[in-house]
């Protein structure tokens, strides 16, 4: 069974509570919204403790020291795929145009020998707890949840 962890970034503004997603880099993500927005994540092994791995993956997504601030635990969400994703809410701000994202290598167009660089997270935007509902993976919507229930 695959284990990821992330870290979900969020801000307070008059409009109420933000989040940090990120957009899937690769082909099979470039015209979807709905479900192709994720907390930056990654995969990491069982005797590297989730929290290292969330924020040694959050530098690697979005190529960016991980903020500092009082990590809320979020608890974990199994995806339809199986992977269990652990996540911490972490009060930041970033500008999303300061990303450097890390790549990925993947045969592109499929079975053409051609391999070729994707990034791991294409954009990052900050969205309202409404709008990021409908475009975060589905499992991932409960961390949604568990952030706003925290930040009452």
């Amino acid at each position: 069974m695959k284990h990821s962890a992330g870290l979900l970034l969020f801000r307070r503004t008059d409009h109420g509570l933000e989040v940090l997603l990120g957009h899937m880099g690769g082909p099979f993500f470039t015209r979807r919204d709905a479900g192709a927005w994720t907390v930056p994540k990654g995969e990491y092994d069982p005797e590297e403790p989730a929290w290292d791995a969330a924020r040694r993956e959050f530098q690697e997504e979005l190529g960016l020291e991980p903020p500092d601030g009082e990590a809320v635990p979020l608890g974990e969400v199994r995806q339809t795929n199986g992977k269990i994703v652990t996540a911490w809410a972490v009060e930041a701000d970033l500008d999303p145009a300061t990303i450097d994202p890390g790549t990925f290598p993947m045969e592109w167009p499929p079975k053409s020998g051609r391999i070729q660089e994707f990034p791991e997270l294409d954009r990052v935007e900050w969205f309202g707890l409404e709008r990021a509902r409908t475009v975060i993976v589905k499992a991932q919507a409960a961390f949604l949840d568990r952030l706003a229930e925290h930040s009452v």
